[in-house]
């Protein structure tokens, strides 16, 4: 786990995967009846509405839904990328019914690509963290492969001075193309990969969602607070409908 950036940003580069897929132990569900529909305010919907929370995610949806669905959530997980490309829509159809919203918290298991990534993600408005993060997880290959065949180079960015660093390893990743294809321009993506504060910040709140929320691996969801054994599309919908969502 990271204990503070500059260990975060030391850290080997490492791509085992070993903590993708699994999650905290503790796990239990909501029973209860079909929740009405809650329209959104005239001139909007609910998929679009979005907040960054106190707790470092992002929040899609109705703020007072009644079920609040959060997911832990590694952008170089391959199980949080199948869940996005499974589930990305459908839960957007539970989310525009106001009664489900999502939030997503980037927990950097992988250090220093995690942070890069979720740099890049959080650099735009708040209505586009969760689709540029759909949009990393669903090009996983694309963005994964120029980390496995250029290791050496990325971990030679890692030496450069905190503000350089993840700036030129974005570079030469092809990172800042992919981006500036998605509404991020390069111009854009160097500065925030330059904020070493708000690297800082993203560090930390890995760190919290470690030691404080327990979290132990990614995809975790919680529904109401609570952990819910699913880590999959398929597992996840039926515990949201026993839990009252349609």
């Amino acid at each position: 786990m990271l204990k503070t950036l500059r260990f975060a940003l030391a850290a080997p580069l490492a791509l085992a995967l070993a903590a993708c897929g699994s999650g905290a132990e503790e796990t239990g569900e909501i029973e209860g009846d079909a929740i009405a529909a809650i329209p959104a305010p005239d001139g909007t919907e609910w998929r679009t509405t979005a907040v960054m929370t106190e707790d470092g995610g992002v929040l899609v949806g109705n703020p007072e839904a009644p079920l609040k669905l959060v997911e832990y959530g590694s952008l170089t997980c391959p199980t949080c990328a199948r869940f996005s490309m499974e589930g990305a829509e459908p839960l957007m159809e539970y989310i525009d019914s106001g009664v489900v919203s999502f939030e997503l918290r980037q927990f950097a298991i992988h250090g220093p690509i995690d942070l890069l990534l979720g740099s890049l993600t959080q650099c735009g408005p708040d209505a586009a963290v969760l689709p540029l993060s759909d949009q990393v997880w669903q090009n996983f290959e694309q963005i994964m492969q120029p980390v496995q065949t250029n290791q050496a180079a990325f971990e030679s960015a890692m030496q450069l001075p905190l503000e350089q660093r993840f700036v030129v390893a974005a570079d030469q990743l092809g990172y800042l193309d992919f981006f500036a294809a998605r509404g991020i321009s390069e111009d854009q993506g160097r500065q925030c990969l330059a904020d070493v504060a708000k690297l800082e910040q993203m560090a930390n709140y890995t760190q919290r969602y470690a030691n404080e929320f327990n979290i132990t691996g990614t995809p975790t969801f919680q529904l109401n607070g609570t952990n819910v054994d699913a880590n999959t599309w398929a597992a996840l919908e039926p515990i949201l409908q026993r839990a009252g969502a349609r």
